[in-house]
């Protein structure tokens, strides 16, 4: 069954033969996915009074070890959000009580941040929404197709530097 890219690759073929657009449609695809996911992610947290990228901030203190504390620094390269956004996610996270900031014991010039009772107890809360969300998105594709698709996405994601191990 065609679908919106195939068309656009068949208009291209007819308009310019002379081009390989066969990039479009992995890439053309992938940005009509990543709009879909955006969309059924951001109701699972808005849902839960969140957006993309609070959750984001509150799932990387959850999975970091107890007492689920980072440095900005640290939830910066733990986490998808970007060093400009940490302050005002943390700002925003802060003011509802989910997050605490503090001097470090280690170096009081620095500040960790450390997940609150509420912000655990609303990752917990969302976590499983999210996942049900994800496999929805995903249920399309057997084990085997996740897997691959998903080795196929680290490799291309590593080439491009984006891997960040």
């Amino acid at each position: 069954m065609a679908d919106h890219v195939d068309r656009v690759l068949e208009q291209w073929a007819v308009q310019r033969p002379d081009l390989d657009v066969s990039t479009m449609a992995v890439l053309g695809r992938l940005k009509r996915l990543s709009r879909l996911v955006d969309v059924e992610t951001g109701r699972t947290f808005n849902a839960h009074g969140l957006d993309p990228a609070s959750f984001d901030v509150l799932a990387t203190l959850r999975r970091s070890a107890a007492p689920h504390r980072l440095t900005p620094a640290e939830l910066m390269r733990s986490s998808m959000v970007t060093s400009g956004a940490i302050t005002q996610r943390l700002d925003r996270l802060e003011a509802r009580g989910l997050v605490s900031r503090r001097p470090s014991a280690s170096d009081g010039r620095s500040v960790v941040v450390e997940l609150t009772d509420e912000g655990r107890a609303l990752v917990d809360e969302t976590l499983p929404d999210h996942l049900a969300t994800s496999e929805g998105l995903l249920s399309a594709l057997t084990a085997e197709e996740r897997e691959a698709l998903a080795a196929g996405l680290r490799k291309l994601l590593e080439s491009l530097g984006g891997g960040m191990s």
